[in-house]
């Protein structure tokens, strides 16, 4: 491997600097059991901290407030895991999804509305699954109907990341029943204090309650903020999966590499109850090797993703898949070798990741990525019909 270039090595050294002054000490201690607000307020004020060093959105156009390289971004998220600092939990949708959809399909006067407030810590949710649209999002049901130069919608989403504290949300409605399921669909952004939203925090079983309904009943959404052409939402919404699939997997593949995976380790590393040492037995040496093998295959597959400018029409379900089977597999020993103990370890920092080293809570979590984005199943239907040219699935007509 070549030498990093000398810019890249002072910039290593100026995120190092950073981070010893200015990663919370004992955050993890803090956010274990914190409230709601607590959970909010710390999230907040560690966005502004990393905004204002030009830290919080790397990956967004220099105009914007990012410009970031590829490999200085590789090298930003290395730093951020290797100081273990808080991952940005509650503006995630803000700062990936809603901007990669605004930059991608927003009028400029969206653009300098939404993108300036949210790196002043608008917070946004997506409002796209529903109980009986999932995998299959193209079934929605949920409603709008134009009314003048406003629509009225009705409907239920679910599975909404962190909507209890959401102030805006990428929104998909129906807006031509009688058109083919994906070409009648539009896109919008859609105000979360509008009269007729309920919001409804779901409970899960780490006794989180990260997920949520939103039930929608007659609420009005100006004209001015749907994106794009009515009715041509489906198109647009995959510019906010692509996001999911693709260009967050580049920091969460460096925290699961740098943290998580050097967490693995020493714990393996640890006597357990008995006085044996996990890594004294050939087996966990050989999981361990397969494992950072895996690992730095990510890394590598999600640089690489990033810094294409022209990406194959399945690299980002490829990236997406491989990193939420990586993370399954990788917490599934951790909570194997934590033994019984990791179960009773009922909570975790609330600002951490999914590989935050409470194994068991972690493991149950990780099934989160393997099914929100598009299921594994799905992906491998993207990877085999648009990246290997394979026979398409019978389906109805669309």
């Amino acid at each position: 491997m070549s030498p990093a270039p000398p810019a890249l090595d002072e910039f290593r050294a100026e995120i190092r600097a950073w981070c010893r002054d200015h990663v919370p000490a004992g955050w993890r201690a803090a956010q274990t059991g914190a409230t709601d607000d607590e959970f909010v307020a710390f999230q907040k004020q560690w966005f502004q901290e990393l905004r204002s060093a030009g830290y919080a959105v790397p990956h967004w156009p220099k105009q914007w407030g990012g410009g970031m390289s590829v490999p200085e971004q590789v090298v930003l998220y290395q730093e951020l895991a290797a100081h273990d600092a808080p991952r940005l939990v509650l503006p995630f949708v803000s700062i990936h999804h809603a901007a990669s959809t605004l930059l991608a399909a927003g009028t400029d006067e969206q653009r300098r509305r939404h993108l300036p407030a949210i790196l002043d810590g608008e917070i946004w949710c997506q409002g796209f699954s529903e109980p009986g649209a999932g995998s299959d999002m193209a079934a929605l049901a949920t409603t709008a109907r134009r009314n003048g130069d406003h629509y009225i919608v009705d409907g239920q989403k679910l599975w909404a990341s962190g909507a209890v504290h959401a102030d805006r949300c990428l929104l998909l409605a129906r807006t031509d029943p009688g058109a083919p399921k994906r070409r009648g669909i539009s896109y919008f952004l859609m105000d979360m204090s509008s009269p007729g939203i309920e919001v409804r925090p779901i409970r899960q079983a780490t006794g989180e309650s990260h997920f949520c309904e939103i039930f929608l009943e007659g609420v009005v959404v100006p004209e001015a903020d749907r994106v794009g052409a009515e009715n041509d939402g489906w198109k647009i919404a995959q510019e906010t999966l692509g996001a999911e699939r693709g260009m967050t997997m580049l920091e969460l593949a460096e925290r699961l590499g740098t943290g998580g995976f050097g967490r693995l380790v020493a714990l393996c590393a640890r006597p357990g109850p008995d006085g044996t040492v996990p890594l004294d037995d050939p087996v966990v040496a050989d999981r361990l090797a397969a494992l950072e093998t895996e690992i730095a295959g990510l890394r590598a597959l999600c640089a690489d993703f990033v810094a294409d400018d022209r990406p194959g029409p399945a690299d980002a379900s490829i990236v997406k898949l491989y990193y939420s089977e990586l993370l399954q597999r990788t917490t599934d020993f951790g909570a194997e070798v934590a033994g019984l103990a990791a179960h009773t370890e009922l909570r975790k920092p609330l600002s951490s990741g999914w590989e935050s080293g409470m194994w068991v809570l972690d493991f149950i979590g990780s099934w989160e990525w393997t099914i929100p984005g598009g299921t594994s199943e799905i992906q491998r239907t993207i990877i085999g019909e648009r990246g290997l040219g394979l026979p398409h699935e019978p389906r109805s007509a669309t």
